[in-house]
């Protein structure tokens, strides 16, 4: 088993800048691919950026340019920097991983295996 643990949401104004963690423990090496989704109220989860065992990355084109995902396996962590955010960008961020490596595409939740509780993220105009 995997247990995925967020950290790092809040509240800024627009334009701000937030990173958010996501500590892994348990089974980590089956996590050949991990990401972050996100659901707005009233919205399907989406993806955002995932990341594979060789470090390549995929963004969904909305944040393409102002977010970054990274890990440090050695701290069995993952990263998602986000800059220039904006009030669109207001929703639960959910880390996730699975035990497959990811496709060069955004991920629908559905293929996730593991899931963290969520950390909330609200950008003010």
């Amino acid at each position: 088993q995997v247990q995925l643990v967020e950290s790092g949401g809040g509240s800024v104004q627009a334009g701000g800048s937030l990173r958010l963690s996501c500590k892994a423990a348990g089974y980590t090496y089956s996590m050949y691919c991990m990401g972050w989704f996100r659901q707005a109220p009233e919205m399907g989860r989406e993806g955002v950026a995932f990341i594979g065992r060789d470090r390549s990355t995929t963004y969904t084109d909305s944040v393409e340019g102002r977010f970054t995902i990274s890990k440090d396996n050695a701290k069995n962590t993952l990263y998602l920097e986000m800059n220039n955010l904006k009030p669109e960008d207001t929703a639960m961020y959910y880390c996730a991983a699975r035990d497959r490596d990811c496709s060069g595409s955004i991920l629908v939740a559905s293929v996730m295996g593991y899931w963290g509780k969520g950390t909330l993220v609200t950008i003010s105009p």
